[in-house]
């Protein structure tokens, strides 16, 4: 088993068609094929072997597509940072994962070399998209290198990916999705969520390391092209749909309200689009209905998360257009229903089912729930209970299967379609020396799904401003990690044992709101 044979196998089928299409760049399955071959065979001859972790961090570039391709090959683990995570955050994930290589691109590539003396383990770095002092030349490295695939054999069990996020209560932890896992993955959205063929191009503009990047795989094994973005801009985006003919696309909500805003939006041709795809924040059924008339009859949602190995459950576009044309408008606040191999039911605090239209907790098993949390056993025994992973989300089915989320139980926000930790940015404020006691929550917001707010009681004696605070947590955090907004209050609401009622703080933000999540 090795999912770099379809690379190969693609090289064959469609040598000179375009695999990927970056500005005016294009690379056909054949160069990539022959580039994420060259790659993998100069990792393995740094010394990098079978399980071994290789590390990356840079802005949506073709290298990114390749060095997927050319780990799965070579048998080695990706580990995908956030682009925008900042140099202390680099650290603490690199200490963690334990790679042997760090590669970085145009961006980051000097930064990281900033942080050479604190990550001892790292063996060799590699910069691409321009030269830094110290780091190996990626494409000194590919030219150099072989041009037939390692193929290291690999089992379902085998680690193919570390996916990081931040827990509950701040601390870092990464999913381990299996070869099993991404082959599973490859399949769902082949059966059940994209389907394509030689032709048809899929446009990405958020960042491929996360959710976006779940679809490359699978629409380039059907002999798709990946047209892919470095940052998104809403006009350079709809553009790119007119010029490209994108039949394809994956976005966050923040991304589709951009849009939908946009006063161009109605002058561009989005008549070759045939699904757009969005997801990993919550989304206005109104927005929804501006989103139909914008993109056309196109649209579908999902639900998923790293430790799935990408979305499970999906409201269709016929789903969509018997909410908005059907008069079932109320399926517009479901996330859908199951279309993977994956089982999901919804139980109480006792593990027992629910019945239908009562809330209970997700729990989910099947080929593509994850492996467990690397190097955290009592995480993941938390997590995976007699097989079953229990995701946290609290939601109702009805009598149809769609399952619609009305809470969570961890305190997680998503902003902007990133995850977001409210302790994470707690302990960052904490360290501000007029800052006395702080809650942190999601609160709607109409452009970001949730924007994190801060509500904080200051020192007696000392003074601080909102802006204050916000650049306070600059060295600290990632840019969306950050607050947007900071209230200040006397006090913060306590429960009985003394304890921050963080709910009684988020109703006071959500009270008239008919939908609390994603």
């Amino acid at each position: 088993m090795n999912q770099g044979r379809f690379v190969t196998r693609n090289a064959r089928y469609w040598p000179e068609r375009p695999a990927i299409l970056f500005h005016d760049q294009v690379t056909t399955f054949r160069q990539l094929d022959e580039r994420s071959s060259r790659l993998a065979n100069a990792l393995l001859a740094l010394g990098a072997k079978k399980g071994d972790r290789i590390a990356i961090q840079s802005w949506n570039r073709p290298e990114l597509i390749e060095l997927e391709c050319a780990l799965y090959k070579a048998g080695l683990v990706k580990v995908a940072l956030n682009a925008r995570l900042s140099p202390a955050e680099v650290v603490e994930t690199l200490t963690n994962a334990d790679p042997v290589v760090m590669i970085a691109g145009p961006g980051h590539a000097q930064s990281v070399a900033g942080l050479v003396p604190r990550l001892p383990r790292v063996k060799h770095y590699v910069a691409f998209g321009g030269e830094q002092d110290g780091f190996l030349s990626y494409e000194d490295m590919l030219r150099s290198a072989p041009t037939k695939s390692p193929d290291v054999e690999m089992a379902p069990k085998d680690l193919a990916v570390l996916h990081y996020t931040s827990g509950s209560t701040g601390k870092l932890k990464a999913a381990m999705q299996t070869v099993g896992n991404r082959m599973a993955s490859l399949r769902k959205v082949i059966i059940g969520r994209l389907r394509a063929g030689p032709g048809d191009v899929l446009a990405l503009a958020g960042p491929i390391t996360h959710a976006s990047g779940m679809f490359i795989q699978p629409f380039l094994f059907q002999g798709g092209t990946i047209l892919l973005h470095d940052r998104f801009d809403p006009e350079g985006f709809l553009a790119s749909i007119e010029k490209h003919r994108v039949t394809a696309c994956f976005l966050v909500p923040t991304m589709i309200n951009m849009i939908v805003a946009h006063p161009r939006a109605g002058e561009y041709d989005l008549s070759s689009l045939k699904q757009v795809t969005y997801g990993s924040a919550p989304m206005a059924p109104a927005r929804i209905q501006e989103a139909w008339r914008v993109f056309g009859p196109v649209l579908s949602q999902g639900y998923g998360a790293g430790e799935t190995t990408g979305g499970l459950v999906a409201l269709t576009t016929e789903d969509h257009r018997m909410a908005i044309e059907g008069g079932r408008m109320e399926l517009l606040g479901s996330c859908g229903r199951l279309f993977s191999e994956a089982e999901l039911r919804l139980v109480d605090d006792e593990g027992n089912e629910v019945s239908e239209g009562e809330v209970g907790e997700i729990v989910i098993r099947g080929p593509d729930v994850f492996a467990g949390y690397w190097r955290e056993l009592e995480l993941t025994a938390a997590a995976i209970k007699d097989g079953w992973l229990h995701t946290g989300d609290l939601a109702r089915r009805d009598a149809r299967g769609f399952l619609f989320i009305v809470d969570r139980k961890k305190d997680m926000v998503i902003s902007g379609g990133f995850n977001v930790y409210p302790t994470e940015v707690e302990q960052a404020l904490y360290q501000h020396p007029a800052v006395y006691e702080v809650c942190v929550l999601g609160v709607p917001d109409t452009v970001w799904g949730e924007a994190i707010k801060a509500v904080v009681v200051l020192r007696d004696g000392h003074l601080a401003t909102a802006a204050d605070l916000i650049e306070h947590c600059r060295p600290f955090l990632a840019d969306f990690k950050k607050p947007r907004t900071i209230d200040f209050v006397r006090e913060l609401p306590k429960n009985a044992n003394g304890k921050l009622s963080r709910k009684e703080v988020k109703e006071r933000y959500w009270s008239g709101e008919e939908r609390r999540v994603a």
